[in-house]
């Protein structure tokens, strides 16, 4: 009864870490079975103000039941969670790495531009075990492995996954055998490669398997530069959406049964340009009705193959579906978007992630003059198809409007048609609604 217990305060920590780790790095946390309760202290006040502002929009769940989340009373906790390895404080020149949080592959690569600005690192080796992916770092000089841990305990390697927790291995000297993927030795760069088996060091697992997990060809130069991770978690609030694996790293989508004497690459970049950003855009010129669309990254071109699939413009049911091409290469036939200001994923990620969703008869017009009228807003707009109501309100201080149309595929057309053109000396943004009415 104990273990059983005790297993699962240990699934529901777990399952704490994955609704706030997008937020910043948690640095206590507090189980109170007594009264069904945690206590979380973030690592500074802007991580939990975020998270106590998210999950006020957003209800969240644990296992079917809702979580309430508010301030406490307490300034400091005192009790830190550990894993269940637990935490060596003796100062050594090698370090044990766990990875938590592990979304996209970790590499002696990657792991080697994140340790060596700390000090020469003389070894790496990296395993599987129940904790999960873990890594050995040998450095020069115990000065050097002190001062990374200092810096980098905690941090994320990805934003918002990765996340590192170091500590003290006991080790006195690390033994690697080959130069590979899953071990290396600096000091000696003429050791052979080894093609298959188990891990160099010995007491450890094979490391092999978790090189299967599939990412966005992302590649670490530091820790920012997968944003996108961090806004994916906040807007599903550490899950994805039904029908979405979160695996794909193909950005390249074929779009096929175009109507070509109406559609073109704006019109295709104002459609697919809700799912994610784009990059370029092909129209092939030997197939009118075929288009590719090179997106930000797997993850984004998963939203718009799974949320386009079938949506009906100018006529055609458009079929959607991931291209052989990794990328689309620059030519005197592609439109290049990538530094495009229209691209609505550069800011405001995780609330554009949230609104992601199949074509609706709804859609929703902001970045609108302040003295915008219904009546003009109508004019705008009604050449596109019947609308059926409208609602214009104020949010913010700013005017946003709801325009309902007669079908899916009219507001579809209204979408792609008009979005950033515009209207009273502004630039308008439109996007899909997933309100049932006005």
């Amino acid at each position: 009864m104990y273990d059983s217990q005790c297993m699962l305060i240990c699934l529901l920590m777990n399952d704490l870490l994955q609704l706030f780790q997008p937020f910043g790095v948690i640095t206590k946390l507090v189980m109170l079975r007594a009264k069904n309760q945690a206590l979380i202290q973030m690592q500074d006040t802007p991580a939990a103000v975020s998270a106590l502002q998210f999950y006020g929009n957003v209800q969240p769940a644990i296992r079917g039941r809702n979580v309430y989340v508010q301030f406490s009373s307490h300034q400091e906790l005192t009790t830190m969670y550990q894993n269940a390895q637990g935490r060596g404080d003796e100062p050594n020149r090698i370090l044990l790495v766990t990875i938590h949080h592990m979304l996209y592959p970790i590499t002696v690569e990657v792991l080697h531009q994140v340790f060596f600005p700390h000090g020469f690192v003389e070894k790496i080796v990296t395993f599987q075990k129940s904790a999960g992916f873990q890594a050995l770092i040998q450095y020069q000089s115990r000065q050097s492995a002190v001062a990374a841990r200092t810096a980098l305990q905690g941090r994320n390697i990805y934003d918002g996954c990765c996340q590192l927790d170091i500590q003290f291995s006991n080790l006195d000297e690390l033994q690697v055998n080959y130069n590979n993927e899953r071990s290396r030795d600096f000091t000696n760069p003429n050791l052979p490669s080894e093609q298959k088996g188990r891990s160099p060091q010995p007491g450890y697992g094979d490391a092999g398997g978790v090189y299967g997990l599939q990412g966005t060809g992302a590649r670490a130069v530091g820790f920012p530069q997968m944003a996108n991770a961090a806004a994916i978690a906040a807007a599903f609030g550490g899950g994805l959406p039904p029908g979405i694996s979160g695996t794909n790293d193909r950005c390249t989508v074929l779009v096929s049964n175009l109507n070509p004497d109406k559609i073109d690459e704006d019109k295709l970049f104002n459609l697919f340009s809700i799912y994610g950003n784009i990059v370029r855009i092909k129209l092939l010129r030997n197939k009118p009705d075929h288009a590719l669309v090179q997106m930000g990254d797997g993850f984004q071109s998963e939203l718009a193959v799974h949320f386009l699939k079938g949506a009906i413009l100018f006529g055609k049911r458009l079929e959607v579906n991931f291209s052989k091409h990794p990328n689309i290469t620059q030519g005197a036939d592609t439109h290049e978007y990538m530094n495009s200001n229209l691209n609505r994923f550069n800011r405001n990620a995780a609330k554009n992630y949230r609104y992601c969703c199949s074509p609706t008869k709804m859609i929703h017009l902001s970045s609108l003059p302040q003295e915008v009228t219904e009546e003009e807003i109508v004019n705008h707009l009604e050449e596109i198809g019947t609308i059926v109501n409208t609602k214009l309100f104020e949010m913010n201080g700013k005017k946003q409007a709801l325009v309902l149309f007669e079908t899916e595929e009219q507001a579809t057309e209204a979408l792609v048609c008009k979005h950033a053109t515009s209207l009273g000396g502004s630039i308008i943004r439109i996007s899909f609604s997933q309100l049932q009415g006005i």
